[in-house]
């Protein structure tokens, strides 16, 4: 194992939601701000996800006073402190780009519905 493999896997996190393409998570967030630090909660639709090991991001959509904002979050980043499922999303993409042109509720993602077993 070369010694970037070491650094690489000594700083990823063991313990990551399990969240997919679609789903609408609530990521918190680490904020600083001089020397105070709070967190700040992103909701939003996973549109993408990106790379994979210790440089894996996710992008997350939301619709704010009518405009389309977006972040790309580092799954790994100790600024990203937890990631909350809110709900799963039914889709057959890998990529949800689409959703940028939509507007309302053609915006919307189908909720995966639950097994009965």
């Amino acid at each position: 194992m070369t010694l970037l493999d070491k650094i690489a896997k000594e700083q990823m996190k063991e313990s990551v939601a399990e969240f997919n393409i679609g789903d609408t998570v609530r990521v918190h967030v680490l904020i600083v701000e001089g020397e105070k630090e709070r967190t700040q909660i992103f909701t939003g639709t996973v549109i993408a996800r990106d790379h994979g090991g210790i440089q894996e991001t996710f992008t997350v959509r939301r619709v704010s006073d009518g405009h389309g904002v977006e972040r790309v979050f580092p799954v790994h980043s100790p600024r990203v402190s937890k990631i909350e499922v809110a709900t799963r999303g039914d889709v057959r993409r890998a990529k949800l780009y689409y959703l940028r042109d939509r507007i309302g509720k053609a915006a919307r993602v189908k909720e995966k519905l639950r097994s009965a077993k």
